[in-house]
């Protein structure tokens, strides 16, 4: 019986797209960030494994970079500023995903 009641937990939450079944490649993608940024060399933005680099060990980087991708900013990795990106482009939830896995490099 427990062991049914974990199966049926997890297929629920594999079907319901939670982050256990994510791809943060596909939403990153989807949410239009690779339009100005790639994993390993700067295009309008900083390449993501620099992203990872500067913030390494910090324990607020993922906050932190979640807020400024909603409110955008300029100035830390250049002159062309970043815009906000709203809930409606990309979750909460995958957005929290999609910079984790930016500072897994």
């Amino acid at each position: 019986m427990k062991y049914s009641l974990i199966l049926a937990a997890l297929v629920a939450t594999a079907a319901s797209g939670s982050a256990l079944a994510a791809d943060p490649a596909a939403a990153a993608q989807k949410a239009g960030c690779m339009a100005c940024h790639a994993m390993d060399k700067k295009l309008v933005g900083p390449a993501f494994k620099d992203v990872a680099a500067k913030y390494k060990g910090q324990g607020d980087a993922v906050a932190k970079l979640s807020d400024k991708v909603r409110k955008g900013g300029a100035g830390v990795w250049g002159p062309i500023p970043m815009p906000p990106n709203a809930a409606e482009k990309i979750s909460d939830g995958d957005l929290k995903d999609v910079v984790g896995w930016i500072l897994k490099g």
